[in-house]
């Protein structure tokens, strides 16, 4: 091997080493800008539910207004397992209660946030913010437009947890329990139905403790 070659072997392999590792720290970066976009388009919809999320509001400002305004908390549901949920405002007097909703839709996990009144029955607010749904169609679940339908509904009845159900079509007459439905999106609001039901009905013993003065618990 001459100098020659050997010189050219050698600048080969440190540019191979020197372009792996360079490769590597963009990786680990742009990874770690990936986590931190994603939890921040979660704050962001948590922010949503209770309707302080304003349009224009910079990374900063939903941080800062997650951190002051939002507590983590935990309840255990009936079979002992931890789960988790957000107050907003004051821990001892919220202003709402954050329960994060999760399920499996038609094409994707659909992930969300619903947002309840201190009476823990009344809606304040929905979200769906991560899902594969078809546009047009049950994509269309992530829109205000569709959200702002759900505000003000009840999910008990006679002290019983009934949720809010999306109905197949147009309501014909108003209810506090359904919702109008989304034009050819049947099976994708079918899903969101019985998500929203299992994942409510997980934080009973949390929701249970706001309306101690229905009738029976089921």
């Amino acid at each position: 091997m001459t100098g020659s070659n050997s010189y050219t072997y050698v600048f080969v392999i440190a540019m191979a080493v020197v372009s792996a590792l360079l490769l590597s720290l963009l990786k680990i970066n742009l990874q770690d800008l990936q986590e931190f976009n994603k939890a921040l388009d979660t704050k962001k919809n948590v922010l949503k539910t209770v309707g302080v999320l304003e349009p224009d509001m910079s990374g900063k400002d939903v941080e800062e207004l997650y951190t002051s305004k939002f507590t983590r908390q935990e309840v255990r549901d009936s079979e002992g397992k931890e789960r988790e949920y957000y107050t907003f405002g004051s821990p001892q007097s919220p202003e709402g209660y954050v329960i994060p909703v999760s399920g499996k839709g038609v094409w994707s996990t659909i992930n969300g946030f619903i947002a309840l009144e201190p009476d823990r029955n009344t809606i304040k607010g929905i979200s769906f913010y991560d899902h594969g749904e078809t546009p047009g169609l049950g994509g269309e679940i992530d829109k205000d437009f569709f959200a702002s339908r759900f505000v003000g509904k009840k999910i008990f009845r006679d002290g019983k947890l009934v949720s809010v159900t999306i109905a197949k079509s147009r309501l014909q007459e108003e209810s506090e329990h359904e919702v109008d439905g989304i034009s050819g999106a049947s099976l994708t609001t079918g899903a969101v139905n019985r998500l929203l039901f299992d994942n409510l009905n997980a934080y009973l013993k949390l929701l249970k403790q706001g309306n101690e003065g229905n009738r029976t618990w089921q």
